[in-house]
């Protein structure tokens, strides 16, 4: 019988510590884990922190793909049967503590220890499900639903624990990117937001629980002032006869 605790504690010690072939690494605000281009030789494990996912175009639009935060794998294509260039780049959002783990020792370590191989597939289960929702998001979702799905996702709201509700810095333009709108639509939005009390910032962006309303109600104050009324079916069984009267006479 497997003991789940100390499969944990084994993939633990693993992730935290340096040992052969894998160093823990420090990175300032802005400093990159990998360029676009770099060669895929290695894999990183994020212990504290934020850093985002960004690709930049032949014409040199850049575009954030994703945030990722304490807990997740940067950096996981490198495991693929035959490693490449990095599609991406990842850079910290805010000081950040990593293990940068060689291609060939992670891939000897899911082989060898099954706690290792578990964590990384549920970590690219969850990762798959974030990347169908973020496109049924981006398909079907106003803009405004999506930048309060991001802010509330950036701030662990439906995570174990206690939801940080204070984000790291973050410009307009990243979450307009992030979204796909325009800088002057987020700052309308996030100005609504901040007015009906959603959140507040003074360079820093706090959300509140309310916020909430937006994705799961889709409602936000005075919308249903906007909607049509729906006539009673009497009235339109009356409507129908006064005209079935004026056609006879």
């Amino acid at each position: 019988m497997v003991n789940l605790e100390k499969s944990a504690l084994n993939a633990e010690a693993f992730l935290v510590s340096a040992g052969l072939g894998r160093r823990v690494i420090e990175l300032a605000p802005g400093e990159s884990f990998y360029s676009q281009g770099d060669p895929s030789d290695s894999i990183f494990y994020l212990q504290k922190g934020r850093a985002k996912i960004t690709v930049v175009s032949q014409a040199g639009k850049e575009a954030t793909i994703t945030l990722v935060s304490a807990g997740d794998f940067v950096g996981e294509s490198a495991l693929a049967a035959v490693p490449g260039l990095r599609l991406s780049r990842a850079s910290a959002v805010t000081s950040c503590t990593a293990l940068k783990i060689a291609r060939e020792e992670m891939v000897r370590v899911m082989h060898e220890q099954q706690d290792v191989s578990d964590l990384f597939v549920k970590f690219l289960l969850t990762r798959s499900m974030r990347m169908q929702a973020d496109l049924v998001d981006q398909l079907f979702n106003s803009s405004e639903k999506r930048l309060a799905r991001i802010l509330l996702l950036m701030a662990e709201f439906g995570q174990p624990g206690e939801p940080e509700t204070l984000l790291p810095s973050i410009s307009q333009e990243t979450l307009a990117d992030m979204i796909g709108t325009t800088r002057s639509r987020v700052s309308f939005f996030m100005n609504r937001f901040r007015k009906l009390g959603f959140i507040d910032y003074d360079g820093r962006i706090q959300v509140h629980k309310s916020l909430l309303n937006v994705v799961l109600f889709d409602q936000l104050p005075g919308q249903n002032a906007q909607k049509p009324v729906i006539p009673s079916f009497p009235r339109i069984k009356q409507a129908q006869r006064s005209a079935i009267r004026r056609l006879r006479k």
